[in-house]
């Protein structure tokens, strides 16, 4: 999300830090804003409160329109959609902080079993990204063409991901240089999560 509102020019009122790592989003002042409890979420100025990633990607797109997320060809956006959704779908979700306390605690998974449940799901989509990414010819500087997609935010997120669950994006060669050209992009250089407040500070 705060890619998008980098690239949109949109500027908060206010940003709430909710640290995942210490489990701030299952205090009750969050459940009130998500009960599923997962970030991002994003209040409106009348009260109305937005969840899950791509939902809001495409809210932004739609009241923000430019510079688009989104092609206008209906194929394209469906590949777009697609891409994405291996990420924020078929992967994120057996990744994230919930999935891998409950691996610890209700079956006893140590941390470099927990690692390799991460580390696992994490080649596996930058494995189906790769192939779907490197065989298509509509793949350009980004993953659609030469404009910027809600997939090149998702891909964005999968690769700063890398880095905790030790993956090398080396052997994803076309996933790695799309990354490199969004990386070069100051909206998505200053949205890198090691740049947000509550960053480890060895960062």
């Amino acid at each position: 999300m705060r890619i998008a509102l980098n690239l949109k020019g949109i500027t908060p009122d206010e940003v709430i830090d909710v640290n995942l790592m210490q489990g701030k989003q299952r205090e009750d002042a969050f459940r009130k804003i998500n009960p599923m409890m997962a970030l991002p979420a994003l209040i409106e100025d009348d009260g109305t409160v937005l969840f899950e990633s791509l939902a809001i990607l495409e809210y932004l797109d739609e009241t923000h329109p430019n510079p688009p997320l989104l092609p206008k060809e209906p194929k394209a956006r469906a590949r777009v959609r697609g891409l994405a959704q291996i990420i924020a779908c078929d992967t994120h979700p057996l990744i994230v902080p919930r999935v891998r306390e409950y691996l610890a605690h209700q079956y006893k998974v140590d941390e470099a079993g927990v690692l390799k449940w991460g580390h696992h799901w994490h080649v596996e989509a930058l494995k189906a990204l790769e192939t779907n990414l490197s065989t298509s010819k509509q793949t350009g500087r980004y993953c659609q063409g030469d404009q910027i997609t809600i997939a090149d935010i998702c891909l964005a997120g999968q690769a700063a991901g890398s880095t905790y669950f030790k993956v090398d994006l080396v052997p994803f060669p076309t996933v790695k240089r799309i990354v490199d050209s969004c990386m070069q992009n100051d909206a998505f250089a200053r949205a890198h999560p090691l740049k947000q407040p509550g960053a480890p500070a060895a960062a």
